[in-house]
């Protein structure tokens, strides 16, 4: 994506949080969380000492609690403070560990081998430089780990690509908008990261 690139997605995100969540929830027609379940199930197990990386407001690690098991370690990763300042409150009534740390993909903090899983729900699009973001995850995970990524993607397929293309670039806006209003609207930005911006995860 490039530095420069990166510094303009981080600002958007902090412009849209307070309608992050909701505009997630719009683009994706309404099945983010249910993708989030899918993987889930599969990738989080009692006693696991989980990295939610980029976990803005820590939806995914929320339904791992409330679908897998509260014996669970949490580790909170996001570049953006303020996305991480609303865990204490969104998490109070859980009695899970959990830590909190600012940071980027491409250096994440911690030791090598350290979880059991690594969950990216709707965050590894915005790395910096999306191979130094893999080498990182699997730095960190153990040998037998799992990464569960949750993300709009853009198919091999070229058919499927102009249509998922078509779809970001003229329908996501107008969605984003009629859940958010004016700020809905820099979610726009997505087309930009996944298609100009040449990143994006297959799917």
């Amino acid at each position: 994506m490039g530095n420069l690139y990166w510094n303009e997605v981080i600002k958007v995100l902090r412009n849209i949080i307070p309608v992050y969540d909701k505009v997630n929830s719009a683009i994706s027609l309404g099945k983010d969380n249910q993708f989030r379940k899918e993987g889930i199930k599969k990738s989080v197990f009692p006693g696991n000492h989980i990295l939610d990386a980029g976990s803005g407001y820590g939806n995914m690690s929320k339904l791992a609690l409330d679908f897998v098991s509260q014996d669970i370690t949490i580790n909170f990763y996001d570049p953006i403070p303020e996305m991480l300042a609303e865990i204490k409150n969104r998490f109070k009534d859980y009695d899970n560990s959990y830590f909190l740390c600012s940071g980027i993909f491409e250096k994440i903090p911690y030791k090598s081998d350290s979880f059991d899983a690594v969950l990216c729900g709707y965050s590894i699009r915005d790395s910096i430089t999306l191979n130094e973001a893999f080498l990182e995850i699997h730095r960190v995970l153990k040998k037998d780990g799992r990464l569960l990524i949750v993300d709009l993607g853009k198919p091999d397929n070229f058919i499927a690509r102009f249509f998922v293309s078509f779809y970001l670039k003229y329908f996501l806006v107008i969605l984003a908008f009629l859940a958010a209003g004016r700020k809905g609207c820099l979610f726009e930005l997505l087309y930009g990261i996944l298609f100009l911006g040449g990143q994006g995860t297959k799917i």
